[in-house]
């Protein structure tokens, strides 16, 4: 027999009141908070080019004394950065890894690395765990932390008051410039090409001379730690320079094996990765547009990055790879947008704007410096002061010592008999008795009247901008000397080397693309050479080039017909 089927009561529903309010201010009160965090606290780079999650990060491992330490493991990083980061052990890895020399993403990597550290130009290649890696601070990193230890830059708590951490990091160099940056923020966005740091240290010493000095002539173009040519539109630069909006292309280099009739690149645009250029590759030969290819290969090993296209007989590389250039991603744009956060404010900066914000937060570091000097020196001066009086009559201080009967009454008896404050009768009442010679003597009243020669000279410096500019100067000479490296997007040795490759330098680029392959299909017949140079690339684009008007006259007759 079947069970009865229990009743259930039903309860009485109460539901909750509705309290009806505008969309605009629930968005203020809930969502306003979260974007803020995100643009201020998380996404968009500051002055000293670094996102708060990389200050944290570098800041956790130079007190873990890792400049000029010996490398250690990255889960242990990792878990000292928790302290001042609340957040996961793989996202405070995930950051490490970009910093890192091994994954090739930043011009001047900022962490020396051991291990696998995955790639930038490598969708694929996964960087190895943290415990099996292995890190360090690089030794560029001493001008990141550069007096950070004489109050510089403002220190505040970590999130749960334990710690302090410095708000900004005195970089002694515009890093903001010179790595790379991208981040996506809420309602914005910032993404910071790289340049050269020879040249940005020459320009930012040149506007630091002249306010109106052109910063293209010291900085021609960006520069990227993946190399590859970069096709140069000097109004277009000067669009980004001035506006901090703007793209440029790059294009990947290649140099043609005649012997085993196969291309190989070495160097791509940043913004892209060999597996996408080899799907795009191999896409395209499987729809029939392109036949010139038998195969397509990425080689990449321990020597570093390679793609090897192997060709089919009788195919000219130079016209192939003109047809890679449009098809695939072996050419690329870099849209920049110079997003930074000024005083916790986001702004889009022009390249001269960046630099002149930089020098202002730097001559703020180094005045703070020569603040806490003088401080210092002050201080010195001051208990060295009060210690002259007592060399004047050392008996007299030793009678007073003496016949003081309890101890808590010596600094006061000492203060009384010498007309000196209580920090320095407490600095002469530890003096060693042994210490009270001849020769301690002359060379403490020796060192009164170095440090007020010294604390002049601070002054001095202090109250003239024009000299805080020259300590400046020469610290950025000094750091492009020693960590300065050839520009990244040429590396043909054979040519007698320009700043950077030029393609093509013209308004209308497509025009001119145009013309170079009609050009190059029916004029320019010469044997494929086993490695194409920039010099006979530059040769090639003056012979186009001057047979452009000639070509445009030709044109005109055929429209009239």
């Amino acid at each position: 027999m079947a069970r009865k089927k229990k009743k259930v009561e039903e309860k009485e529903i109460i539901y909750a009141p509705i309290d009806e309010q505008p969309i605009t201010e629930t968005l203020e009160q809930n969502y306003m908070p979260y974007a803020m965090s995100v643009i201020v606290s998380r996404a968009i780079p500051e002055i000293d080019g670094l996102k708060p999650a990389h200050r944290k990060l570098l800041y956790t491992m130079y007190t873990m004394g890792l400049l000029g330490g010996k490398l250690t493991k990255s889960a242990n990083v990792v878990g000292q950065t928790m302290k001042l980061n609340p957040h996961g052990d793989s996202a405070i890895y995930e950051t490490m890894v970009r910093l890192t020399r091994g994954n090739e993403a930043l011009l001047h990597p900022l962490v020396e690395s051991q291990g696998n550290f995955g790639k930038q130009y490598s969708r694929d290649m996964a960087y190895a765990a943290s415990r099996y890696t292995e890190v360090r601070l690089d030794p560029i990193c001493a001008e990141l932390f550069k007096d950070i230890n004489k109050n510089t830059v403002e220190f505040i708590d970590s999130y749960d008051g334990e710690m302090k951490e410095p708000t900004l990091l005195p970089v002694a160099f515009p890093n903001i410039l010179i790595n790379p940056n991208q981040g996506i923020a809420v309602g914005m966005a910032s993404n910071i090409c790289s340049f050269n740091l020879k040249e940005v240290c020459d320009a930012t010493i040149a506007c630091m001379k002249n306010e109106n000095a052109d910063v293209i002539k010291d900085m021609p173009a960006p520069d990227s730690s993946l190399g590859a040519d970069l096709i140069y539109s000097e109004s277009e630069m000067r669009k980004i320079y001035e506006t901090g909006r703007g793209s440029f292309k790059l294009r990947a280099k290649y140099t043609y094996d005649k012997a085993n009739n196969f291309i190989e690149m070495n160097e791509v645009p940043y913004t892209t990765t060999v597996e996408a250029i080899i799907g795009k590759i191999m896409e395209l030969v499987k729809a029939n547009k392109l036949k010139e290819i038998s195969d397509a290969r990425d080689e990449t090993g321990l020597d570093g990055f390679q793609i090897a296209l192997d060709l089919k007989r009788g195919v000219d590389p130079d016209m192939l790879m003109t047809k890679l250039y449009k098809l695939t991603p072996l050419e690329d744009s870099f849209s920049c947008n110079f997003n930074i956060l000024i005083n916790a404010r986001p702004m889009v900066l022009g390249v001269k704007q960046i630099l002149q914000q930089w020098i202002l937060f730097r001559m703020n570091c180094v005045k703070n410096g020569i603040k806490y000097d003088i401080d210092k020196k002050s201080e010195k001066l001051h208990l060295l002061t009060g210690l002259k009086k007592i060399l004047l009559d050392i008996d007299k201080a030793i009678a007073i010592i003496r016949h003081t009967e309890k101890d808590t009454d010596v600094v006061p008896n000492l203060m009384e008999g010498f007309d000196i404050d209580e920090v320095q009768a407490e600095y002469i009442a530890e003096i060693k008795l042994r210490s009270l010679n001849k020769e301690y003597i002359l060379n403490r009243t020796a060192e009164i009247e170095k440090l007020m020669e010294e604390l002049e000279e601070l002054n001095r410096i202090l109250g003239d901008d024009k000299e805080v500019k020259n300590i400046i100067a020469d610290q950025l000479k000094k750091i492009a000397k020693k960590y300065g490296v050839d520009f990244a997007v040429v590396k043909d040795k054979e040519a007698s080397p320009p700043v950077y490759t030029v393609f093509f330098k013209a308004k209308d680029t497509d025009a001119i693309t145009r013309i170079l392959q009609d050009y190059s299909a029916k004029q320019v017949k010469k044997p494929s050479v086993e490695k194409t140079s920039v010099l006979e690339k530059l040769k090639k684009f003056k012979e186009i080039v001057a047979a452009i008007p000639k070509k445009v006259a030709e044109n005109k007759k055929e429209r009239s017909r």
